[in-house]
């Protein structure tokens, strides 16, 4: 087994900033890859500097506007492998970071961009978040309860898999290829086209059905018995997901309910067997419904709190909720690797640095001596 991780002799170069483009990099960065993370320091004030996506990575301060802050950016692109970034189109090139130049200057270079819309289209100078990504995808009107405004999800899908995973993925086969053509090339992830991407069963209904899909009532969304949330006594939730018969047949005769196993897609008696199973759930508490159905094949969960959740002896066991001990000595817990490689190993070996902690460091390595360095940030090149 080697230890170092499967990208240990990657270097990557992130100038992105806020959320996709660090996630991306923090799994690079968790598979052995060296990332140096650059920001600028008028980018502090936002409060939006995420430790948490910043484990196993160094953390450089550099001003790209100006021309020394370009050319250390330039040396240390000459033996990276990987450019990320995260900035609306056309700033790199006001920048003069952007790919064509970087290319010039190392053709093995792989250049990724992330934005909400993409490098061309008529999105492509548009703002957006998140919820925006989503919106336009046509993914959100597919969240929440029927009859009401679609649901805002608590965690940053387009960010992390239309972003930040996408981006992971393009790199890793921009690196493959480049294993075999010896060249680098540029990957353009749009996060909208990254959320139109989640819809292939949506696709498959709608045109089974010739309807479009509708919130709260499809086959895996509340609409049937067999795959839906209920309210347990004690005001918890569970999650059926019981969409194969054997397994819907097993939660029905356990129920004493055996009629209903036949019924499981029957529109006709479908909200008397919803209205069964919400009254049927509502007899017991969470952890009584655990302890009747966690060891039956039947398909359902605890709807869990994010503490129960950190607290888990499944998740600590399996190493996705960590202890790591930060700068102060202090140990919190951190989310684990969740791609388990036997021979190349990922881990959490670090918890983040400091803003531009390693700027000096970096600097040191590149030939700059300290009196350069001082005069660097005298100059807020640094």
């Amino acid at each position: 087994m080697l230890n170092k991780g499967a990208l240990s002799d990657i270097t990557v170069i992130d100038l992105s900033r806020l959320l996709p483009g660090p996630y991306c990099s923090m799994i690079l960065a968790d598979h052995g890859a060296r990332v140096i993370a650059i920001e600028s320091k008028q980018f502090i004030a936002d409060g939006l500097f995420f430790n948490t996506i910043n484990r196993n990575k160094e953390h450089m301060s550099l001003n790209l506007k100006t021309e020394e802050g370009k050319q250390i950016f330039f040396q240390l692109v000459e033996k990276a492998d990987v450019v990320l970034e995260g900035f609306r189109p056309g700033v790199v090139n006001r920048l003069g970071v952007d790919y064509e130049r970087v290319h010039k200057l190392n053709p093995k270079i792989i250049y990724c961009s992330i934005t909400g819309y993409g490098q061309y289209g008529p999105f492509r100078e548009r703002v957006g978040h998140d919820v925006n990504y989503l919106s336009y995808a046509g993914v959100l009107n597919l969240i929440g309860e029927p009859d009401r405004p679609p649901s805002i999800p608590g965690i940053q899908i387009a960010d992390i898999a239309g972003g930040g995973m996408n981006a992971a993925i393009g790199i890793l086969l921009a690196l493959f290829a480049r294993e075999k053509t010896g060249k680098g090339q540029y990957i353009d992830i749009s996060m909208t086209d990254g959320m139109v991407a989640f819809l292939p069963i949506a696709l498959y209904f709608q045109q089974l059905t010739a309807k479009d899909p509708k919130r709260a009532d499809a086959l895996l969304s509340h609409r049937y018995a067999c795959y839906n949330t209920y309210e347990t006594a004690d005001g918890r939730f569970l999650s059926i997901g019981a969409v194969e018969y054997r397994f819907w047949k097993g939660l029905c005769d356990h129920l004493g309910v055996s009629e209903y196993a036949a019924l499981q897609y029957d529109d006709s008696r479908r909200k008397e067997i919803l209205d069964f199973m919400r009254s049927t759930f509502k007899n017991k508490t969470l952890d009584e419904w655990d302890a009747e159905l966690a060891h039956r094949e039947i398909c359902w969960g605890r709807i869990q709190t994010f503490s129960e959740m950190l607290d888990d002896p499944l998740f600590r066991e399996r190493e996705m909720v960590l202890e790591l001990e930060d700068p102060a000595g202090k140990k919190q817990p951190a989310i684990g690797v969740p791609i388990k490689l036997s021979e190349t190993p990922g881990s959490v070996r670090r918890a983040a640095v400091d803003f531009g902690e390693s700027t000096v460091s970096i600097l040191k390595e590149l030939g700059y001596s300290e009196k350069e360095i001082m005069r660097f940030t005298k100059a807020e090149v640094i």
